[in-house]
């Protein structure tokens, strides 16, 4: 199982207004966080997941927890964000805000739950070593019921600043073990590729076989080609009883 980052309390630091370059992604908004601190909450929570697609390597989780009004410029859904200014937002998030976690549930734990059960453990793992009890939890998607009271929002990666910075944390702490996996295994392209199922990496399995680190449940892991001749079989006559 990958290893856990640890958490860290920082007392609040003003987010300095950085002109956004033109074709940065707009900035999640605080919406959903100002309903929680505007109601008395304190510690408002978004996590969010990196790594339920791939046929290789772990599913990770953030969770953040914010100062109140604070925000990160340009923070938003990681898929929307280069992987330099995601390297540079996620150093930020780890210095600077309330409380932050990354989780991990290994490709043990997947193939032996299925991926959205590993997920929630995942989930779990991180609300509960956050280090400050949760007062809202804010998720990404659609309802996870299993995580007890919480508020689910679809594409909440880009309509909640929380979700978006737990969303960066996972992302590139998925992406650094998934890089330091490629150096034992360097066959697979895993560095780019980042265990998703692209041609050439699909190819490769094919090639050289699963390691370790592969979902062996998911589709085309271990699925075997077998060569088809459409040609109609000839017709052939029945043995001879040598009797007759």
């Amino acid at each position: 199982m990958a290893r856990q980052e640890a958490g860290r309390l920082t007392p609040a630091t003003p987010t300095p207004n950085a002109t956004p370059a033109p074709d940065a992604p707009a900035t999640a908004p605080l919406d959903y966080e100002e309903e929680g601190w505007d109601s008395g909450l304190r510690v408002v929570v978004g996590i969010d997941e990196a790594g339920m697609g791939p046929v290789a390597g772990p599913v990770m989780v953030g969770a953040v927890a914010l100062h109140p009004g604070q925000q990160f410029e340009g923070c938003t859904d990681s898929k929307q964000v280069s992987p330099p200014r995601r390297e540079e937002l996620a150093r930020r998030i780890r210095a600077e805000s309330l409380a932050w976690r990354v989780a991990a549930a290994s490709t043990r734990e997947i193939e032996r739950f299925n991926v959205r059960a590993a997920t929630i453990v995942a989930m779990r793992r991180a609300l509960d070593r956050l280090g400050l009890p949760a007062e809202l939890v804010l998720v990404d998607g659609n309802p996870v019921p299993e995580l007890g009271e919480h508020r689910s929002i679809v594409g909440g990666d880009r309509a909640s600043h929380s979700i978006a910075c737990a969303s960066i944390l996972a992302k590139v702490t998925r992406d650094r073990l998934m890089r330091r996996l490629d150096a034992r295994y360097p066959l697979y392209g895993w560095a780019s590729n980042k265990g998703y199922r692209t041609r050439e990496h699909m190819e490769a399995i094919r090639r050289h076989g699963p390691t370790p680190h592969h979902r062996i449940t998911f589709q085309g892991v271990l699925q075997t080609e077998l060569e088809f001749n459409p040609a109609p079989d000839r017709a052939v006559d029945p043995p001879r009883d040598p009797e007759a």
